[in-house]
């Protein structure tokens, strides 16, 4: 790795430093970082991780821990071990133990686990602890935990960190990708130029090729797998909703959902005319609702609009008519301003009045916003 000298036109190389050289360890340095930024472990948008619980050491009959458990947006377990300047020779048969641990976890024991880890964050902030369903449903983007496969059979990921792998280790993983063990290798190497201190996070196996030819393999065979029933059923709902939904918004004076097909999710998403920043209709089995969401991938961004919008708050609701819920969402790096309604949404008979409330409200959310955005974006195209 190097460093650019602009003025000289030059590059210098950094100079590669041990963990151990720089007094940095594995618990209160790497696995720090990994759990407050566990998206350097993570290929590109929407491969995201959500941590769950640090030390782990809840499995019946062992004193072992392992070092983070996460959880992707498919509902898997993820098994963090970070081993710092060596991995070791036995890091692979470890979190393999691990995951075949963790495999026997069901829905209700990962939001237990997931509350203790909240509610031990909180306790060290001196703040109220998130709710440990909500932030998962909402992470997962489903409505409620029993249409949600989480941890299901053969899904469980190891993620191994370290500087630098003895071949064993290596050779093993390589093994394991062949029966579908869905394992990556990360390795992080520390830098240094004079006082400054840079770390590189690169996965080494496998490849980012081949891991998405890997990631294409499963989802294949994924979806070539029967949904429950519950999953079947909501599926079924939700396009059959989203059908009669956006016949009546074509209907309407709203036009943002002209170019929109049916969905089998339970949100549709149109265009706002700033990027990563769209209206959305979302359809609950307890709500309905209408939302303003800011999801660019840099935050600092979402955050300007969201405060920019926020300090017309008064003006804004007065325009729409009613109180707002203006959400930071800061775990999610996003923003939300929304408007929702208690439905039992999965009674047909509820329909009718739900899409026009629907309609109703985001014609009025657009009509609110859009000058305020309009301002907005022209201030952004001159950042």
């Amino acid at each position: 790795m190097f460093k650019i000298d602009p003025a000289s036109n030059r590059i210098n190389p950094l100079e590669v430093k041990r963990f151990s050289d720089l007094g940095f360890t594995e618990r209160k340095h790497l696995q720090e970082w990994l759990e407050n930024y566990p998206q350097a472990l993570t290929q590109g948008d929407g491969d995201e991780l959500l941590i769950i619980q640090k030390e782990f050491d809840g499995f019946d009959d062992t004193r072992e821990r392992l070092d983070l458990l996460a959880i992707d947006k498919d509902g898997n377990l993820v098994i963090i071990e970070n081993k710092l300047d060596d991995s070791g020779r036995d890091v692979v048969w470890q979190a393999l133990k691990y995951a075949s641990y963790c495999a026997n976890l069901k829905k209700q024991q990962v939001v237990e686990i997931f509350q203790r880890y909240l509610n031990q964050k909180a306790q060290s902030t001196g703040s109220e602890p998130d709710n440990a369903e909500r932030v998962l449903l909402e992470f997962l983007q489903a409505d409620d935990l029993q249409s949600v496969q989480l941890n299901t059979l053969k899904s469980q990921r190891l993620i191994l960190v370290a500087a630098h792998y003895r071949k064993e280790v290596t050779n093993t993983v390589l093994w394991l990708s062949q029966f579908g063990v869905n394992c990556q290798c990360f390795k992080v190497t520390p830098y240094q130029a004079g006082t400054e201190l840079f770390l590189n996070v690169e996965q080494i196996i496998p490849t980012p090729e081949a891991s998405d030819f890997m990631i294409g393999m499963i989802a294949k065979e994924d979806e070539e797998k029967s949904a429950s029933n519950e999953q079947r059923r909501s599926h079924g709902l939700r396009m059959a909703f989203w059908e009669q939904a956006l016949e009546a918004f074509s209907q309407s004076s709203c036009r943002l959902f002209d170019n929109i097909s049916p969905s089998r999710d339970h949100w549709l998403s149109a265009g706002s005319g700033l990027s990563g920043m769209p209206y959305s209709l979302i359809f609950g089995k307890s709500e309905v609702r209408v939302e303003f969401y800011m999801s660019r991938p840099q935050a600092e961004t979402n955050q300007l609009v969201f405060d920019q919008l926020f300090a017309q708050k008064e003006q804004i609701e007065a325009a729409f008519g009613a109180e707002l819920e203006w959400q930071p969402l800061p775990d999610r790096k996003a923003c939300r301003i929304q408007y929702s309604r208690a439905v039992d949404g999965y009674n047909k008979d509820n329909w009718a009045d739900m899409i026009k409330w629907l309609v109703e409200h985001m014609t009025r959310l657009e009509a609110t916003l859009s000058a305020p955005l309009g301002v907005i974006r022209q201030n952004l195209k001159s950042l």
